[in-house]
């Protein structure tokens, strides 16, 4: 798939971004919807026969809350237009998958990070034919820890838009696991929410 970015100044990005994203069969009010909808759910569920609960008797590592809420968003959006979307069921699909027309399947991504998102280091290189795609839709989550602390935590930002593969910039030594972005790509290819 081609970049929609290719041939594309940085200065022109941000107007890409916006015009991808009103392409989208998916509003960005029903999108912000669903994560704030989604994060209160994982709050309300209760764990075996004496109802333990995540914020009360449960505080799971950021990367458990970011399953929750990845699956969630996904089980929602299945569950509200069953014709049209589903969660993943093979490595080569991203998160949420639009049957009708793949080229708007999104990709979500949650951080307990206040700013950023990360990958594992191969989104920075590019996808084999029974891998994912890197480049396509993103939804991009970021969220405050679950604590002793903090028992109620807060959903700090929902950015959506469209990322390429060679966005990515894996870390530079050899043991290196993680990919990130450059501020000037959260901020021209991410929307708010």
């Amino acid at each position: 798939m081609n970049s929609p970015y290719k041939g594309k100044n940085q200065n022109e990005w941000l107007a890409v971004t916006k015009h991808l994203i009103t392409k989208h069969p998916l509003s960005t009010k029903e999108i912000k919807e669903v994560v704030l909808e989604s994060w209160k759910e994982i709050f309300r569920s209760t764990i075996g026969k004496k109802n333990y609960r995540i914020g009360k008797d449960i505080f799971p590592k950021p990367q458990i809350m970011g399953f929750f809420l990845h699956e969630i968003i996904a089980l929602e959006f299945e569950r509200r237009y069953p014709k049209e979307w589903r969660k993943e069921k093979l490595a080569k699909d991203k998160d949420l998958i639009y049957i009708r027309d793949d080229k708007f399947s999104i990709e979500i991504k949650t951080s307990s990070n206040p700013k950023s998102i990360f990958g594992n280091r191969s989104y920075a290189q590019e996808s084999s034919k029974d891998k994912k795609s890197k480049s396509g839709y993103y939804l991009a989550i970021n969220f405050e820890k679950c604590t002793v602390e903090n028992i109620k935590p807060k959903i700090l930002k929902a950015r959506f838009g469209w990322l390429d593969h060679e966005d990515w910039m894996g870390q530079k030594a050899a043991t290196g696991q993680q990919s990130r972005l450059s501020s000037q790509v959260e901020n021209l290819k991410l929307i708010d929410l």
